[in-house]
């Protein structure tokens, strides 16, 4: 790999293993259908390309809508034999439990191939993402056999069953900027249920995924219950949300394609579609706000992690102008620590972009906001091109409008955009003032403002003195276009289960 100024000696012993893995060729970039790796039926691969330098890693089969169709007519067949739809909720459980162990057996490599595919530092890899996904795929495992059916009132001469069933055949779309996380945030509800999934992971990382997939089949999972196949979204994921077998569809992605997710089930059999989209979330810090620092901390800490690259990310500083100088100087203070750097290192905190198109977008988004009259004061430059990769500066803007380019749409990196205000009022209104409504944060010590300001804004989730603690216990979701359905916690469950009534007449004896 190219080398970095001056590596570590963990960053040596990390780059050595990515190095075996490329030059033993044990990237295994097939689509996992049926039990098996296979290789996409015309052939056609495209380049793994990892945004730390931009070397070629492997090749990824591109699945087209031949193969799309294998994934769900395997699909479907097992659901309809009811190898796991019909397993008792206990037994489904065990096989979840034993996937969650065995991918903590494996973290390293899941951490590595993760970093390799999209560039984010080792050290959230291994301490953030696997986790993470580990724990979504324990939490649905207990779940399975904690949540029980109704009973509905009837007279005596009745009995009324109200009952979840798993739908059938869940089709997913994951995105680049998580891709292990976001594909058990699908998984782990989905196959707790039932269903049989076929997963169409992001053309820009879908290593992990994969082997995934491997994994819930050595942990016992039948043949065909999960199926992934890589590939173009405007190709195998076009094919997927168009299939007349698929029942239900969970895209995670950008609005604009989640406005295609809709269209394809309405030109097709109007299976149900629950989009998590983007976001562009308010960061809302009032004059009370007590600790200058802390709030200047979490916004900081909150955006630039995963080089900017997340939908909830807080990209709008929106200050009182009392404090607004004060925190904006904690937050420049803070953007040195931020600078990106190897991502094989353990030591880094912001790794690379994931592609050049994204670090062209960014850029883009960046000559916007000084074209338009916002002040860069800190970053606003690529960083590292000598290495090959794709990385950018943490950027700060001040002086920005809420009508202004950089204020409105969603960036997808390391670029903050600070916005002042002088009341409540108009605070909110800033706030609401965007399409999105994912997530935001309040940050004042008055009890009543806090409580009051969160409930005027429109968004999933609401912070309060503090961002993006909170667990698998709670719903992640958006308002507007946003998205719809929820994503995490026992309301997942809804997406991908039909509600049966079943009435029973008692005869008198």
């Amino acid at each position: 790999m190219t080398a970095f100024s001056s590596p570590s000696a963990q960053a040596r012993i990390w780059r050595d293993r990515a190095d075996a893995l490329v030059a033993e060729q044990r990237l295994d970039g097939r689509a996992w259908i049926d039990g098996q790796r296979v290789a996409a039926q015309g052939g056609a691969t495209f380049d793994c390309v990892s945004p730390i330098d931009g070397r070629v890693l492997g090749q990824i089969a591109r699945g087209q809508a031949a193969d799309v169709d294998a994934a769900v007519q395997v699909a479907r067949r097992t659901f309809e034999a009811g190898v796991w739809s019909r397993q008792a909720p206990v037994a489904r459980k065990k096989v979840l439990q034993r996937w969650a162990e065995l991918m903590v057996q494996h973290k390293d490599e899941l951490a590595l191939l993760e970093t390799l595919d999209m560039g984010k530092p080792i050290q959230y890899s291994l301490t953030v993402d696997v986790p993470l996904a580990v724990r979504c795929i324990a939490w649905y495992a207990e779940a399975i056999d904690k949540v029980y059916d109704e009973v509905a009132p009837t007279g005596p001469d009745a009995l009324a069953l109200i009952q979840r069933e798993a739908v059938g055949v869940v089709g997913a779309i994951v995105p680049w900027n998580y891709p292990m996380l976001m594909a058990a945030w699908k998984l782990g509800p989905a196959l707790a249920t039932g269903n049989s999934v076929v997963i169409k992971p992001s053309e820009k990382s879908s290593l992990t995924a994969m082997r995934m997939a491997e994994l819930a089949h050595k942990a016992g999972l039948p043949a065909g219950v999960l199926n992934v196949v890589p590939g173009y979204g405007h190709e195998a994921g076009e094919a997927l949300a168009l299939h007349m077998e698929v029942d239900a569809l969970g895209f995670t992605g950008s609005t604009r394609v989640g406005r295609k997710m809709l269209a394809y089930a309405a030109e097709s059999n109007l299976k149900r579609v629950f989009n998590e989209l983007g976001g562009k979330s308010a960061f809302v810090v009032f004059d009370d706000v007590g600790s200058v620092q802390r709030a200047a901390q979490a916004v900081a800490g909150s955006l630039f992690f995963n080089q900017g690259e997340s939908c909830n990310a807080p990209s709008r500083l929106v200050v009182h102008e009392a404090v607004a100088d004060a925190v904006l100087a904690e937050v420049l203070a803070m953007a040195p620590r931020h600078q990106p750097a190897d991502p094989l290192d353990p030591a880094t905190v912001m790794g690379a972009l994931v592609d050049e198109g994204q670090l062209r977008t960014v850029l883009g988004y960046i000559d916007q906001g000084k074209a338009q009259g916002a002040r860069c004061v800190a970053g606003g430059e690529q960083a590292l091109a000598e290495t090959g990769g794709y990385y950018v500066q943490p950027t700060v803007f001040d002086g920005v409008r809420s009508d202004m380019t950089i204020a409105q749409e969603e960036i997808f990196g390391p670029v903050l955009s600070v916005i002042r205000f002088q009341d409540e009022a108009e605070a909110i209104q800033i706030a609401n003032g965007t399409p999105y409504g994912l997530q935001a944060s309040v940050w004042s010590q008055g009890l009543d403002r806090a409580h009051r300001v969160a409930r005027a804004i429109r968004a999933g989730t609401v912070h309060v003195n503090q961002y993006d603690e909170d667990d698998m216990t709670v719903p992640f979701g958006g308002f507007k276009q946003s998205g719809n359905g929820r994503d995490k916690s026992l309301h997942a469950l809804a997406k991908y289960t039909e509600l049966k009534t079943i009435w029973i007449r008692i005869n008198p004896a």
